[in-house]
């Protein structure tokens, strides 16, 4: 697992779901079907030093359109305060 804390472009679809996320330059489709979560305590008890983001999160599994099709998990949290998509964690 490797914390990131980026913000990223997501793509979903007509629903609400994650189908494609840009990260560094790269883009990933979702291969696999994404499960919501919620900010874990940690996040919401982040508080103290910066204003508790809320919003629904997604972790998926995204395969590079690149040649050699790297896949990872992705951990992404809709940040309302910042109004912008932020990568939480990738799993190799």
């Amino acid at each position: 697992m490797t914390m990131v804390e980026e913000a990223v472009a997501i793509w979903l679809s007509p629903d609400g779901v994650p189908e494609r996320l840009v990260w560094r330059g790269q883009r990933f489709r979702v291969s696999d079907t994404p499960t919501p979560f919620g900010p874990t305590p940690e996040e919401v008890l982040g508080f103290v030093t910066h204003p508790p983001r809320h919003g629904v999160g997604w972790r998926f599994q995204g395969t590079s359109d690149e040649s050699g099709h790297e896949t990872l998990m992705f951990d992404v949290l809709r940040d309302d305060y910042r109004q912008q998509w932020r990568l939480l964690r990738t799993y190799a």
